[in-house]
């Protein structure tokens, strides 16, 4: 039994619908269907003929993920699904062979089934260096170092890596290193270290703490605001208004939930409460995600509410972090560096 890596779009757009259809998928939607594929060189000539500009290594590259996912991936292997919208990691069982659907949105035709086994393993319940293998620069990968195979399976059996018992942080060893066709994955290092920051913030933000931070965001970004003081608020944790005095609009009544996945009722009693404060919109931020129902009721009323998963808060974050407080920038330390740019 292996162990893989499989993302479900590159901001995790296609994450909600992987979960509640109880299948893997990639991207390359501009692929057919993949059935009749004997070998990795057929495979290759299709991509050079679909993507005529890419570089043979990218194709190169582009063959063995996708070798590996109708090919290697064999049924009964375990697939690790890096939540992208919420701090979370899921893990399940493969239970088909490659399937091409062509009704699926796009980025989720090509597929195989998965008996989802956990998708709600917080990222501070695995160490640190299983985390550094879920952080590979790919959208398919095997993961084999670091005994993973017998700490994932302990990981979904009980809810955490058995490495971190002790408390202690694991460190990455130089062999067996992720593969993706024989060769090995690289780091992508943006992601390695949201997933740091996102850790960060799930150990030292939770409550009322979520909410001072979410004020931080909308004060950085030009909003006055009031915040709750942690007891009963009417259902209002923040309240953000454009204008020197807060009397200007958009006017928007914020509520923030630090745990758990938020479903439509939460939503709707966001809507009474938007009536309740004379609001013109709201904004509703869950680090815990929120479920595919409440996503689309949300659609719907797009011009009235927002939803801000674990990965627009942190978007939201790091794109104000400059013009938040210096007191809040010294308890939160955080430096911007230069690195390749490796999707160019």
């Amino acid at each position: 039994m292996a162990i893989w890596l499989a993302r479900a779009g590159k901001s995790g757009e296609d994450e909600s619908f992987a979960l509640d259809n109880n299948v893997v998928v990639v991207g390359w939607s501009e692929l057919p269907d993949l059935s009749s594929i004997e070998n990795r060189e057929e495979l290759a000539n299709l991509l050079n003929e679909t993507y005529p500009d890419s570089s043979s290594s990218k194709i190169g590259n582009f063959t063995g993920q996708l070798w590996s996912f109708i090919k290697r991936i064999q049924i009964g292997d375990i697939v690790a699904l890096p939540l992208k919208t919420r701090s979370k990691v899921a893990f399940g069982k493969i239970t088909g062979n490659y399937l091409y659907k062509p009704d699926n949105p796009s980025g989720a035709k090509h597929t195989r089934s998965v008996e989802w086994l956990q998708t709600d393993i917080a990222r501070d319940l695995i160490g640190q260096d299983l985390l550094y293998s879920l952080g590979a620069f790919m959208t398919v990968c095997q993961i084999k170092r670091n005994n993973a195979e017998e700490r994932i399976n302990t990981l979904i059996e009980k809810g955490i890596d058995p490495e971190l018992k002790g408390g202690g942080r694991p460190t990455a060893s130089e062999s067996d290193d992720e593969t993706i066709g024989g060769g090995e994955a690289p780091l992508d290092i943006e992601e390695y270290t949201r997933n740091q920051i996102s850790n960060y913030i799930n150990a030292n933000f939770k409550g009322h703490k979520m909410t001072e931070l979410v004020g931080a965001i909308l004060q950085a970004q030009g909003y006055e605001t009031d915040l709750s003081l942690g007891g009963p608020d009417g259902g209002a944790d923040v309240l953000a208004a454009g204008g020197p005095m807060g009397f200007d609009s958009p006017r928007i009544c914020v509520q923030v939930k630090s745990g758990g996945v938020v479903d439509v009722v939460g939503l709707r009693e966001l809507n009474g409460v938007i009536g309740t404060f004379g609001a013109d919109n709201g904004l509703l931020v869950s680090w815990g995600g929120f479920s595919s129902a409440a996503v689309k009721e949300a659609r719907a009323q797009f011009f009235k509410i927002r939803l801000w998963s674990a990965q627009e808060l942190l978007t939201n974050l790091l794109e104000c972090y400059d013009q938040l407080p210096e007191d809040f920038k010294a308890y939160f330390p955080l430096k911007q560096i230069w690195i390749f740019n490796r999707d160019v």
